[in-house]
């Protein structure tokens, strides 16, 4: 059975809770499997699988927000 691809790129981020920025990021910096840039009359997109945004999902849950964000990094530079 063929997937059903019905989701773009921009579609894909908010149902993540991330920014568009964030999700081209992930995408350039090759973090997980992308679909093909299709084109879709004169647009070319991106269209996501459920599975493909399950990918998202799980990379999201596994790094995303690693990193101290820099105003607590400030705030522990002032206390000491």
């Amino acid at each position: 059975m063929m997937e059903t691809k019905s989701c773009s790129t921009v579609q894909v981020a908010e149902i993540v809770g991330i920014s568009p920025d964030t999700l081209y990021r992930w995408i350039r910096e090759k973090k997980f499997h992308v679909p093909p840039v299709e084109s879709v009359g004169r647009l070319r997109v991106r269209l996501w699988t459920k599975e493909e945004i399950d990918q998202v999902l799980k990379y999201k849950a596994e790094h995303y927000g690693e990193k101290p964000s820099q105003a607590r990094k400030i705030t522990k530079a002032k206390s000491k």
